[in-house]
C-alpha cells in the first residue's frame, strides 16, 4: 500500500543578500507563505497571514505559524507521513523558530520524511529538487524563478506568482516522491548531466530513520558534508 503523504514547503520573508543563500546569519527571516498538499487531495492548502483588509500580510504571524505547525502535527499523529525536499535543515528549523512551538517541530522533522536528507545520508552529497524530478521525468520548477526570488516578489505584492511557485514545489515534491517509490529506485541528473541512479527497495526513509544508516564513504570529496549541518538545531531544543 502507497504510503500517504502531506508534502509541505515554506518561503521565507527577509531578503537573503549573495547568491549562496547563506540564510543562517540573517535569522530570524519570518515566513511569508507555507504550501502544504496532501496525497489523497487534488489542490494544496496555502498558508499566510491576511491584512485587515483581507489581502495577504508581509509576514505570517507567530499564531498562523502556529496553527501550521498544529496542522502537519495533527496529520502526522492521524498516519500521514510528512513530506519535504530538505525540510530537516531548512523548513522546520525556521518554523520552529517563527512559531515558537520547537519541540513539537523537533518530533515532526524527525518523523517525517526528507527525501534530500535521504539522498545525503546515502551518498554523501545534495542533491536538489529540480533535478530530481528531471531525472524521474516530472516537471521541476517554474523556469525564471526560485526561492532566492521570492521574499523580493512578496515585498512587492506578487503574492500569487510566490504561491504559484511554492504550490509547483510541494507537488514536483510529491510526485518524486510517489515515483520514486513505484520504480524503487531514485534518479537524478547529475552537475555532468548524466543521470544517477540510487536503489529504493525499501522506500523513503523517515529522518530518525536515515539517521541509522552506515555513513557513505566520502573520502573522494574534497568538502564532505555532515549529517550535524542538518541537525545541528535538534540539538539545542
Amino acid at each position: 500500500m502507497a504510503a500517504q503523504y502531506i508534502a509541505f514547503d515554506i518561503e521565507t520573508a527577509k531578503e537573503v543578500p549573495g547568491e549562496d543563500f547563506n540564510w543562517r546569519p540573517h535569522r530570524p527571516l519570518g515566513i511569508s507563505c507555507a504550501v502544504t498538499l496532501a496525497s489523497d487531495t487534488a489542490e494544496p492548502r496555502l498558508w499566510y497571514s491576511k491584512t485587515p483588509q483581507g489581502q495577504p500580510d508581509g509576514q505570517m504571524s507567530q499564531s498562523d505559524a502556529q496553527e501550521l505547525v498544529q496542522y502537519l502535527s495533527g496529520v502526522a499523529a492521524a498516519g500521514y507521513r510528512i513530506l519535504s525536499w530538505n525540510g530537516l535543515a531548512f523548513d522546520f528549523d525556521i518554523l520552529a523558530e517563527e512559531s515558537g512551538t520547537a519541540k513539537i517541530c523537533k518530533e515532526c522533522a524527525l518523523g517525517h520524511v526528507d527525501m534530500m536528507f535521504h539522498v545525503v545520508c546515502s551518498l554523501g552529497y545534495r542533491v536538489g529538487l529540480d533535478k530530481a524530478a528531471q531525472g524521474m521525468g516530472l516537471p521541476g520548477k517554474p523556469s525564471g524563478m526560485s526561492g532566492v526570488n521570492a521574499p523580493k516578489l512578496w515585498a512587492r505584492g506578487h503574492f500569487q506568482k510566490v504561491l504559484d511557485y511554492v504550490a509547483q514545489d510541494v507537488r514536483a515534491t510529491m510526485q518524486v516522491a510517489q515515483a520514486c517509490e513505484q520504480r524503487r529506485k531514485f534518479e537524478w541528473i547529475t552537475r555532468k548531466g548524466t543521470k544517477g541512479s540510487m536503489p529504493l527497495t525499501s522506500g523513503w526513509l523517515t529522518v530518525r530513520e536515515a539517521l541509522r544508516l552506515p555513513e557513505p564513504d566520502t573520502s573522494w570529496m574534497s568538502s564532505p558534508l555532515s549529517r550535524q549541518e542538518f541537525t545541528a538545531w535538534l540539538d539545542v531544543i
